[in-house]
């Protein structure tokens, strides 16, 4: 539990596109557990251009919860690029890290503290694990999983760090870490880009066991599809690691350290 306040803060950045089935509750149940800590915070909502009712629905609970702040994209613009709003007004924030969730809530808000209580310890990154230390799976296909678990092992292989979940949406990464990185993903595979920066710029992580769950029938369908160019979206990004391929020339490598969350 935690008990002791500090300077800590921190945003929550949320992409959202034509989630007008599950937007309120998304951000109903993420503020409810934003309010019950004792540290700055926030919740970004970006509406990366919305075509159903998602943004009247962003802008009727923001009128009434002041934890709330939402950016919009006048057109769709991708997964990428919506996370880049989200670091960006961040950043114009002045928190200290960015915890990226999901909208579909497959990631729990309960698990939040335990996030918040790897960065009150410091660590640059602090991923989500399904593989370790008590993380699974609940409602997921089984084809699904085994083919993420795979390629997550050798994704962990090649990048030489130690986070086995490395496709993992859920995790908090230190702003000012974030801003040194020039990310250019348009789509999912910005969480591989990302990683890779963090090869050569982090020098800890941590990993909070979590069990992600199933999307629920009424909302909508996810986009991922697996398909060899997906798989090469991703594993692109390992393999540049293991050649010892740096992101940018400017970067030098650093040690990494690793701690699992309770």
């Amino acid at each position: 539990m935690l008990v002791c306040p500090t300077n800590l803060s921190f945003a929550v950045v949320i992409p959202m596109f034509n989630e007008e089935a599950g937007a309120e509750r998304c951000v109903v149940e993420v503020c409810r557990e934003l309010g019950r800590l004792p540290y700055r915070s926030r919740l970004i909502v970006v509406d990366d251009g919305s075509s159903d009712g998602t943004a009247a629905i962003l802008h009727r609970i923001g009128l009434a919860q002041p934890l709330l702040q939402v950016v919009t994209h006048p057109v769709n613009r991708g997964y990428g690029a919506a996370l880049r709003t989200g670091v960006e007004a961040a950043h114009d924030g002045r928190f200290d890290y960015v915890l990226f969730m999901d909208s579909d809530l497959t990631n729990s808000p309960a698990d939040v503290p335990r996030f918040v209580a790897e960065m009150e310890r410091g660590a640059d990154v602090v991923k989500a694990t399904r593989y370790s230390g008590g993380g699974g799976v609940r409602g997921v296909p089984f084809s699904r999983w085994i083919i993420s678990a795979v390629g997550n092992r050798v994704a962990r292989t090649l990048f030489g760090i130690p986070i086995h979940d490395c496709t993992n949406g859920f995790r908090a990464v230190k702003v000012s870490l974030l801003k040194r990185m020039e990310l250019r993903e348009r789509r999912f595979p910005v969480i591989m880009e990302e990683l890779h920066w963090c090869r050569f710029l982090a020098r800890t992580y941590a990993e909070v066991p979590v069990v992600l769950t199933a999307r629920q029938a009424d909302q909508r369908p996810t986009a991922f599809v697996y398909r060899p160019s997906v798989f090469w979206s991703y594993l692109r990004y390992p393999v540049l690691a293991f050649l010892r391929r740096p992101p940018a020339a400017s970067v030098g490598p650093r040690p990494e350290t690793t701690r699992a969350s309770a």
